[in-house]
């Protein structure tokens, strides 16, 4: 998967350098607006995303169009993106105070005070974007592989200037990230998501009511991510008599999924009480060996995903 993030001090005319590297290299483009339209169509345009959980978020649509195609970022923060992923090149570019305030003039047709302050203003935003979803105002140098001074070079210089950093580093003969990557990668992001209990509209859940634990209710996020049927706690099986026949101990599984036909029972208690479960789950298995039940720890969510090939489904469109 190659991975270009191209960020920059306001004014700078990042985007239009992302536009024409991404031309050059003939890579999918990323900018602000085409990612707030891959969220409005993953999570309907009123979605509104905690700024904590807006990495997370980011990273799991980023690799969706990755799988398709190498991509050119131009996004707040998309140089902390993807920290494991060996071919990527992060490009940061800089100019002078003047210089990037002569660029404002042109571009929005300023007097050089209008300019000036609209530059404040930019500083500002950036600093605070990048405080709230990162949790850090300002990125230290050695987090980009390239710094590209634009005093005296253009748009056309610069992205000229990353193509051939992008070809040295192979990036060329990168293919698509795989499929297998992929998933791995919505798992864990969608599971961060989960946990702000964001998922994407048209829920396919069967049946609700007030869930018993905040485990139960990131499980649910989950399969609404991946838009898996589920019912909470929809029947108890009798699993102990006395001598006339009446139910003296029954056994509810938190959920159902009925597109597997399956049944699930999630734990994070005690040991203690861990065997007391199991032993149910155990009569359970027992007396009606047609039903198909697991036992997970929240640990557990990811064999559950990968098991039953969820992850293998399609994720934003």
């Amino acid at each position: 998967m190659a991975f270009l993030s191209i960020s920059g001090e306001p004014g700078c005319r990042v985007e239009e350098i992302a536009r024409l590297t991404a031309q050059r290299l003939h890579f999918d483009l990323v900018t602000e607006a085409r990612l707030r339209e891959l969220i409005a169509q993953e999570f309907g345009s009123e979605m509104s995303i905690p700024d904590k959980a807006w990495p997370a978020l980011v990273m799991s649509l980023l690799a969706h169009v990755a799988s398709e195609s190498p991509i050119v970022v131009c996004v707040p923060g998309a140089e902390l993106l993807f920290a494991d992923l060996p071919s990527r090149l992060r490009c940061f570019v800089v100019a002078s105070e003047a210089r990037r305030i002569g660029l404002l003039m042109l571009e929005h047709r300023l007097e050089r005070p209008a300019a000036k302050q609209l530059l404040r203003q930019l500083e500002r935003q950036l600093r605070e974007t990048r405080k709230k979803r990162f949790g850090r105002a300002n990125i230290p140098a050695s987090r980009y592989d390239l710094i590209v001074n634009t005093e005296h070079l253009d748009s056309d210089h610069v992205a000229g200037l990353l193509e051939q950093t992008a070809t040295a580093r192979g990036m060329l003969q990168e293919s698509t990230l795989p499929a297998a990557a992929e998933a791995q990668i919505q798992f864990q992001m969608r599971l961060r998501l989960a946990r702000y209990g964001i998922s994407p509209p048209g829920k396919v859940a069967l049946k609700r009511k007030p869930f018993a634990n905040h485990s139960e209710e990131i499980f649910t996020n989950l399969l609404d991510f991946y838009r898996i049927a589920w019912e909470y706690e929809p029947k108890s099986f009798p699993i102990q008599w006395d001598e006339e026949g009446r139910v003296l101990e029954a056994f509810t599984p938190d959920f159902y999924l009925p597109e597997f036909d399956l049944y699930v029972e999630l734990t994070t208690m005690k040991q203690a009480h861990v065997t007391k479960k199991n032993r149910k789950v155990k009569l359970l298995r027992t007396i009606y060996p047609h039903i198909n039940i697991q036992v997970f720890y929240q640990k557990d969510f990811r064999n559950l995903i990968f098991k039953y090939g969820l992850a293998e489904r399609s994720v934003p469109v």
